[in-house]
């Protein structure tokens, strides 16, 4: 009897022991310190903040609207400025105190006489015709530069014609367009030298003809033809005041290659690239003189490559290409003398 009391003191304390232990403590989670920079304070705008106005015409593609103003609401945060777009430019809009810059791809004929009235505010015209700089407007104007996109054009051209036969058609009698074709020739000749061919021509490359002052546009096709039936050219370059829509598009059914400065709607056959004003780096590289209240600058476009036809100009090409023409804007190819 004694034994079973003795068990039953045993079990009664065994019991309450497991009752009453300590708990097991579970550890948490370990926190790594985070190295992650805090996000850059966003400018709060008020009205007070200075003012950018870019003036876009209504009509213009919505591509190249929403690219221009991108790239000037990017500026305007970059400079802690407010940006709004208008397609008009107004009195109302210029009366605003906080206003500091308007860059304008709309021309408008009383545009000179609203910048005259005010002159605290610096003006950029883009493209925009009798227009002249000075006081608080710039003007960036069309590219004047017809040897750079002419020389490259005999560059590519050479470059992807068969036996180097290229050609230029240009106005006769514009000394510009003789200047052009010097370097459309030298760019022929700094891609390929000597320029040896396989098989022995009746002709030398590149070939060229002039179309006369007094022409009636509407016969510029038979001046190419004579170029592309008879002299055997493959690859064309047009001078830039002859290059209407119809011609080119004429040109594009002949089955030959073309590099141009401005490639019409639609695409024609054939068309290579175009070498043609960048407005967008015109714009950024204007900015800061503008922000800063310098006025009265002639903008010089730098040129770029566009509407590029891979299966026409490979990848690889194109990198050459872009190459020379990095070159030729920094000066260390001269279009005259390579």
């Amino acid at each position: 009897m004694r034994v079973k009391h003795f068990f039953f003191a045993i079990l009664i304390v065994a019991i309450l022991t497991a009752c009453g232990g300590k708990a097991t403590e579970i550890a948490g989670p370990t926190v790594v310190p985070s190295n992650t920079p805090l996000p850059p304070p966003t400018m709060i705008p008020t009205l007070s903040t200075p003012l950018a106005l870019l003036v876009v015409p209504i009509e213009m593609d919505k591509i190249s609207s929403d690219l221009y103003q991108k790239t000037v609401y990017d500026l305007a945060q970059q400079s802690g400025f407010r940006f709004q777009v208008r397609n008009a430019l107004t009195p109302v809009d210029l009366a605003d105190p906080t206003l500091k810059v308007v860059i304008v791809l709309s021309s408008d004929p009383g545009l000179a006489s609203l910048i005259s009235t005010a002159p605290g505010v610096q003006f950029l015209a883009v493209n925009i015709p009798n227009l002249t700089a000075g006081g608080n407007l710039s003007v960036l104007a069309g590219d004047s530069q017809v040897d750079i996109p002419a020389f490259l054009a005999g560059y590519t051209a050479a470059m992807i014609s068969d036996e180097y036969h290229i050609g230029m058609v240009i106005p006769q009698g514009d000394a510009d367009a003789q200047r052009a074709l010097l370097a459309f020739k030298n760019g022929m000749t700094y891609y390929c030298g000597l320029c040896r061919t396989f098989y022995i021509s009746p002709f030398g490359y590149p070939q060229f003809i002039e179309i006369p002052a007094d022409e009636d546009p509407a016969r510029y096709g038979g001046y190419a033809n004579v170029l592309i039936n008879d002299k055997k050219v493959y690859t064309l370059y047009v001078y830039p005041s002859l290059a209407n829509a119809d011609f080119i598009s004429y040109v594009g059914t002949q089955g030959v290659m073309l590099i141009g400065t401005s490639m019409p709607e639609p695409r024609p056959g054939g068309w290579v690239m175009t070498v043609r004003p960048d407005t967008v780096k015109a714009i950024q590289t204007a900015w800061p003189s503008l922000v800063a209240g310098q006025g009265g600058i002639n903008v010089q476009s730098p040129l770029g490559l566009a509407d590029v036809d891979p299966d026409l100009l490979s990848a690889g090409k194109l990198r050459l290409v872009q190459e020379t023409l990095d070159a030729l804007l920094a000066g260390r190819i001269s279009t005259a003398n390579p």
